[in-house]
């Protein structure tokens, strides 16, 4: 007899494991003999994160991103080459000079481990042109690590596109990434990006709310919540702008003063007669000890790529920025950050995620992290709890 009695209740499988249907190759092992002018990097993920979502976030970035082999069971954003076959891994192309080749099973063939997390379940290998500019400045900050990473000389060109994402994607999806694999320079450094160092949103639209509107929608969800119109009063003219000889001319005549100043007044009333155009305002909420909260409102002229091409983007978008300024700037800038601006950063990242849901809900459109990536309705409302 085989299987279980019928009225034996059995645990689903957890839907968003990565459970492939043959056993994951093994990483091909570090080498002297790997090009100079090309580098190796590994991006790791837990089993609950798909290969999709990183084919997810790969198209989200570069354009004509797409699977030259797609991995077997996954649902495809792209069209792929071909299939891969049982036991071979993907091939993921960002652009014509860099791939991730993966899955692997997170070990090497000669036996030696990825460096990587524990929780890591499977691993893209990362080629691309290898392009380093100068060492990173001293006392900056480092909150993603580079500067512990690369202390010779930071990615730039295409290199710093590609490890800027590969940061970025790890960030999103809880992963880890262990940079330059047989680099000289900067030897078995494991990247693990904070998930919740990225707190600002900003929403893509093409409703306008008024500043007074806006005002009561965030007052629903911040009661402090206040437009952005303190301004300093205007003195005039610096007093120099009276003063001829400093200004590089001779003594005017009175003719010459009403001229000019009829000249003035001419300009003024047209300008005055004009319609008044608000291009943009912003809103603040005052955290106390955690900060202030700014959303900022105006037309932003690039989108994501993500919503490129959409009817309503086409010249750009109005954007309400909602932005965290932290009560730590130097702290906010850490890889390790002290304990006091973590729990600010969490009672921010509920008030931000909170804000961005309630506008979303008011004028449509979609939100991005400070990444470009797209933020889902769900991942909002659990930033808000």
């Amino acid at each position: 007899m085989t299987g279980l009695p019928e009225d034996l209740p059995t645990e689903p499988e957890d839907p968003r494991d990565y459970v492939p249907a043959s056993p994951l190759p093994l990483l091909p092992a570090v080498t002297a003999a790997a090009p100079l002018d090309r580098s190796r990097h590994l991006l790791g993920f837990a089993s609950e994160v798909l290969p999709d979502e990183v084919e997810a976030l790969a198209v989200s970035r570069f354009p004509g991103a797409h699977w030259d082999v797609a991995p077997e069971g996954i649902d495809l954003i792209s069209a792929p080459g071909r299939w891969a076959r049982p036991g071979e891994p993907g091939v993921l192309r960002l652009t014509a000079s860099t791939v991730l080749v993966g899955p692997y099973a997170p070990q090497f063939t000669d036996g030696f481990g990825t460096g990587l997390p524990d929780r890591t379940a499977y691993v893209f290998d990362v080629t691309c042109a290898r392009d380093r500019g100068e060492p990173p400045y001293p006392g900056s900050g480092d909150r993603d690590g580079l500067g512990r990473a690369f202390p010779v000389g930071l990615p730039t060109g295409e290199e710093g596109i590609v490890v800027d994402w590969l940061v970025a994607a790890a960030r999103r999806l809880a992963g880890a990434i262990r940079v330059d694999l047989g680099g000289a320079v900067s030897p078995d450094v494991t990247l693990v990006p904070d998930p919740d160092a990225n707190v600002d949103l900003t929403l893509f639209t093409d409703v306008w709310l008024e500043p007074e509107a806006a005002q009561t929608l965030l007052r629903q969800v911040e009661p402090s919540a206040h437009l952005a119109t303190t301004g300093v009063e205007w003195a005039g003219p610096p007093q120099i702008a009276y003063d001829p000889a400093a200004l590089g001319i001779g003594e005017l005549s009175e003719d010459q003063v009403r001229a000019v100043q009829h000249a003035a007044d001419e300009v003024d009333m047209a300008f005055l007669s004009q319609p008044m155009t608000l291009e943009g305002y912003a809103v603040l909420v005052d955290l106390g000890p955690d900060g202030v909260v700014a959303v900022e409102v105006g037309a932003e002229p690039i989108v994501p790529l993500a919503l490129e091409g959409l009817p309503w983007t086409a010249g750009g978008a109005l954007a309400y920025h909602v932005r965290w300024e932290a009560p730590d700037l130097e702290a906010s800038q850490r890889e390790e950050p002290p304990l006091a601006h973590v729990l600010s950063r969490t009672r921010a990242l509920g008030v931000v995620g909170e804000i961005a849901a309630a506008l979303q809900h008011a004028v449509g459109g979609e939100v991005a992290d400070e990444d470009g990536f797209l933020v889902g309705v769900a991942d909002l409302e659990q930033e808000a709890e």
